[in-house]
């Protein structure tokens, strides 16, 4: 008579087998995938930098128009006073005089840095 375990037994020891080998294969490829060189496209992608501007709050205290409003600074013409680095730095890191740093990052905050500094 056949044992009835041992189809279980081989069909958990090939899953098990084929875990180890997925895993070893992961592992080599996470450092291109990290770099976004293999598994297709970056996944990191700007939305319009009109809409990070009302969903990030920025139209709270710098108005629909970039007016400005209260303590604020109006963004209308902020690409005639700085230059694009210069806005993407105060966007990551903010200012003393309340700009809260972080509210956009990495391609955000390059997309909107660059359309605030054709603000003219």
């Amino acid at each position: 008579m056949k044992n009835p375990v041992v189809p279980f037994i081989m069909i958990m020891v090939m899953g098990i087998g084929l875990m180890f080998v997925l895993s070893f294969k992961g592992l080599g490829d996470s450092k291109d995938l990290a770099k976004g060189e293999k598994g297709g496209e970056k996944t990191e992608v700007a939305a319009n930098p009109e809409e990070l501007y009302e969903a990030k709050g920025c139209v709270t205290c710098h108005g629909n128009q970039l007016e400005g409003k209260g303590n604020a600074p109006k963004l209308a013409d902020v690409g005639a006073r700085l230059s694009e680095a210069e806005i993407k730095d105060i966007l990551i890191k903010g200012t003393t005089g309340g700009m809260p740093g972080g509210l956009v990052q990495g391609a955000e905050a390059d997309a909107v840095a660059k359309w605030l500094s054709e603000k003219k």
